[in-house]
């Protein structure tokens, strides 16, 4: 993986700003009261069609035909079904799309794929949350309306242009909620403006780092454990760009998410720079999709639910060979952090033994973190194969066999 591979994450950036304008109108006219709610959601749905096509030209049949099929099976089927019906479709859809663009031999430079399959996963999180919802009884349809006013607010949610290429994940509930409501544009502005300017401070920082490798002497590649961990930290500035900017533009058009139900805050950055535990970095990253995969296998599934939660998340990305050994792997950190961290903190009596403990965890934590990381964003198989033989293994390893020897001790106390 180049460097410059690193804007992986941000092909549907220009795409997002060119959204700014629009979503800035359509708040000023939902403001002005020049808008009936009927007219918000299809402004909201033609531009989401308008910049679907533009984004992905042709590949925007792939995210359509998902979309109109959800719609179809939440009006159709028994609500009681209706959540199993919708997850078969989307992930059975997405998969064939994963499978299907990555089993040709396309242009590098079109970025057109990779944006589809970005927003067919962003529609597979929309559809089973609100699929959730109607199963769960939490979004009722309304008696005495026709077919075509149920299927407009659930086609405009699916497709509404500020969260199709990205953001964090909205509820129906809300999504409804924002779109009957007005507020201050000013201050939307205001809170949009700052996430911007965060943005372009992450950019700032994630440009000079890569400056600075780009003439730095010595080791390099895979095998590296510096560059590595700088790889890693160039990936996370990028994803941290990503979600500040998809905030400031879902804060423009007046769908901000809530304190706390944002993908990324100061406090969130700080937390996820600083923990010296895996299991918290796991919470904190990529905070709206860890509560939709909470809720969507943790809370339902009877058995290791740890690991069938990262399995589905691997399954959910593509399923690549990076992918699948990355989320495993993460899988296996965990774990091994929840009884890692207990065994040594109550071992950790004295405050410079403390100051030890949480500085050298932070340390693996870092340096594990970075391991994952950049396995998933790993494409080829022999790129991976490098890594797995490279020193940097050395330490998940340890974390494994650490887990190993904790779980065979605990097997006599049981007895």
């Amino acid at each position: 993986m180049r460097w410059a591979d690193l804007l992986l994450l941000l092909p549907a950036a220009p795409y997002r700003l060119a959204a700014f304008p629009f979503a800035a109108l359509f708040h000023h006219l939902c403001a002005s009261g020049h808008l009936s709610l009927t007219a918000r959601y299809i402004f909201l749905l033609a531009g989401g069609c308008l910049l679907a096509g533009t984004a992905m030209g042709s590949y925007a049949v792939l995210l359509l035909i998902p979309a109109a099929g959800s719609v179809l099976v939440l009006l159709s089927i028994n609500p009681a079904h209706a959540h199993t019906w919708v997850f078969a479709l989307q992930m059975s859809w997405q998969t064939l799309c994963h499978l299907g663009l990555s089993s040709q031999e396309l242009d590098p430079q079109d970025a057109r794929p990779a944006i589809t399959l970005s927003a067919i996963m962003l529609l597979t999180q929309k559809a089973t949350s609100l699929a959730l919802d109607i199963h769960e009884g939490v979004v009722p349809f309304q008696v005495g309306q026709g077919p075509l006013q149920h299927a407009l607010p659930l086609c405009s949610y699916l497709l509404f242009f500020p969260a199709l290429l990205g953001g964090p994940l909205c509820s129906f509930s809300r999504f409804r909620a924002q779109a009957e409501s007005s507020g201050a544009l000013p201050r939307q502005l205001r809170a949009a403006g700052q996430r911007c300017l965060c943005a372009l401070a992450l950019q700032g920082l994630r440009a000079g780092l890569a400056g600075g490798l780009a003439t730095r002497h010595g080791c390099a590649g895979l095998g590296c454990l510096p560059c590595l961990w700088a790889r890693a930290l160039l990936l996370r500035l990028a994803y941290y760009m990503h979600w500040v900017l998809d905030e400031a533009l879902l804060e423009v058009a007046g769908f901000g998410p809530e304190a706390g139900e944002g993908d990324l805050s100061l406090h969130d950055l700080w937390t996820l720079e600083t923990t010296h535990r895996l299991a918290v970095f796991a919470r904190t990253w990529n905070k709206s999709t860890s509560r939709w995969l909470r809720r969507l296998v943790f809370q339902r599934c009877p058995v290791q639910p740890l690991l069938a939660t990262f399995a589905f998340s691997a399954w959910w990305h593509g399923l690549q060979p990076g992918q699948v050994f990355g989320f495993l792997c993460w899988a296996v950190m965990v774990e091994a952090d929840y009884r890692i961290h207990p065994f040594l903190s109550a071992r950790a009596t004295s405050q410079g033994v403390k100051l030890l403990y949480r500085g050298t965890t932070w340390v693996f934590t870092q340096l594990i973190v970075a391991y994952i990381l950049v396995a998933v964003e790993t494409e080829s198989f022999s790129m991976l194969c490098l890594l797995w033989t490279s020193c940097n293994s050395i330490l998940p390893l340890s974390y494994g066999l650490t887990l190993l020897l904790l779980l065979l001790a605990e097997k006599p106390k049981q007895n």
